[in-house]
């Protein structure tokens, strides 16, 4: 209860006694050693809420009910005899004798699997997704903290993973957020991006050294870092997650240092295309090839591992609240995008031009603003300004806030994590509503650029073809 203050300002007959009796002695630097424990011990309470006994996270079951609304577009009574017909299938476990049936999510990619191969061609068992294609790579940036930055990769990740896809999660923020969300076990900087990031400078630098050595020059010298780097790959790194389908780089807090140590490799070999460390990597261990969607989680500031999120980006996704201060702030975010790029690709054409070699662009297939923790009742007007000068960059839907959000925050866990059986249906229904449209506005994103990503190796196929009959 508020104290009565007899109408008179909270602020006001402050006692200075008072004030230092309640004062707590001054602290030095230890003491941010000993709030950090504090933190760390806090911090591993609650991320281990939910774990088994082994201390892992683990995914709970699937509904009849939930598999027939979101995961799987079949009646209940077909589903129920689909199972009958084949008991090769999986059958899911009973609660209660005669109770309703519970599958895992793996369970439930069996029965999509098995509905796609057997079931109607007319209906959408099987996610969208063209052959011969690499994964596609999202990252979701934006320099200002508390936009929903992690949780809206984090959800998209789990949208994806439950519509069938196979995707991997990269966590380039050092504090770890990402990592926590999905269970992930990270050691120090080697189980991060870091040793992909390094082993792309010791590939540099050891060309480097050969084209030195031919030209009668001193080696520069391969530390042990980039010598232990260089017998990594980005599978030494990946680590499975609670979810069958979604795998994790991780990251904590040593990933920080990548920030100091790429300018020192930049400063010691300039010709280094630090941007394209991440991308090149994951390319040469053909980690592309495995995975159908990579989401790349960013560090709230553009620093060198935020611009080889970016870099390594086909989709670039920013989240921002619908106030003057967070659409001030993603201007300002965008505009820092254009300097950096534009610097990055001005440096490196200079040289292009004057050597005749093919000049550096970047380009991503579609960004993407898109409004989050949205309050109707509140911001309507100013997300229909926002939209009016954005255009077609701010998505059209809102992520509104609910109270499963706030759940899922306080469980360490997303939203797709939530029993409904803690509401009921229709309140966890509607709580995931927003979330299910925020994946919808993205899938319709990505199956559009796939589309025309397929048509144009189709089209270079046929003139290809044609090419050579006309040769023969």
């Amino acid at each position: 209860m508020a104290k009565d203050t007899g109408g008179i300002p909270p602020y006001f007959n402050i006692d200075p006694d008072i004030a230092l009796s309640e004062l707590a002695p001054p602290t030095d630097t230890p003491g941010f050693a000993d709030i950090a424990g504090a933190c760390a011990r806090g911090r591993a309470d609650l991320a281990s809420r939910g774990m088994d006994d082994e201390g892992r996270k683990s995914l709970r079951l699937f509904s009849t009910w939930e598999i027939t609304r979101y995961l799987i577009p079949v009646a209940q009574a077909h589903f129920r005899r689909v199972l009958k017909q084949h008991p090769d299938l999986p059958q899911g476990q009973s609660e209660t004798e005669g109770g309703a049936k519970w599958f895992t999510l793996d369970e439930v990619l069996r029965l999509r699997a098995f509905f796609g191969a057997q079931g109607s061609k007319a209906k959408n068992y099987l996610p969208y997704r063209p052959e011969g294609l690499p994964a596609k790579l999202v990252a979701v940036a934006n320099f200002k903290g508390g936009v929903g930055k992690t949780s809206t990769a984090a959800h998209l990740a789990m949208s994806a993973a439950l519509d069938g896809y196979k995707v991997l999660v990269i966590d380039l923020d050092s504090q770890g957020s990402m990592t926590s969300i999905f269970g992930g076990r990270v050691e120090d900087e080697w189980s991060t991006a870091f040793p992909l990031l390094a082993r792309h400078y010791g590939e540099h630098l050891r060309a480097e050294n050969q084209r030195r050595v031919a030209q009668g020059e001193a080696p520069q010298p391969l530390d042990e870092a980039l010598s232990a780097a260089l017998e990594m790959s980005a599978r030494d790194v990946i680590q499975s997650t609670h979810w069958p389908n979604i795998d994790l780089i991780g990251a904590q807090l040593n990933l920080y240092w990548a920030e100091f140590q790429i300018p020192v490799w930049r400063m010691a070999a300039r010709s280094w295309k630090l941007w394209d460390a991440l991308t090149d990597r994951l390319e040469a261990d053909g980690v592309l090839n495995d995975y159908d969607l990579v989401f790349i989680d960013t560090p709230p500031a553009l620093g060198y591992l935020t611009i080889n999120g970016l870099a390594a980006a086909d989709i670039l996704l920013v989240p921002l609240g619908a106030s003057f201060l967070e659409f001030d702030s993603t201007g300002r975010f965008f505009d820092m995008l254009h300097s950096t790029f534009a610097s990055i690709e001005e440096g490196e054409n200079t040289a292009a031009r004057a050597l005749g070699r093919p000049e550096t662009r970047f380009e991503w297939d579609a960004v993407r603003a898109v409004i989050t923790r949205f309050d109707s009742a509140q911001q309507g007007e100013l997300s229909g300004l926002m939209q009016a000068y954005l255009g077609q960059t701010l998505s059209p839907h809102r992520q509104d806030f609910t109270a499963l959000i706030g759940q899922a925050g306080e469980q360490v866990s997303g939203i797709y994590e939530a029993d409904y059986r803690d509401f009921n249906r229709e309140t966890y229904a509607r709580g995931r509503e927003t979330f299910d449209e925020t994946y919808a506005a993205f899938k319709r994103l990505l199956l559009g650029i796939w589309r025309r990503d397929e048509r144009a190796a189709q089209e270079a196929a046929d003139r290809g073809a044609a090419q050579r009959k006309q040769a023969v």
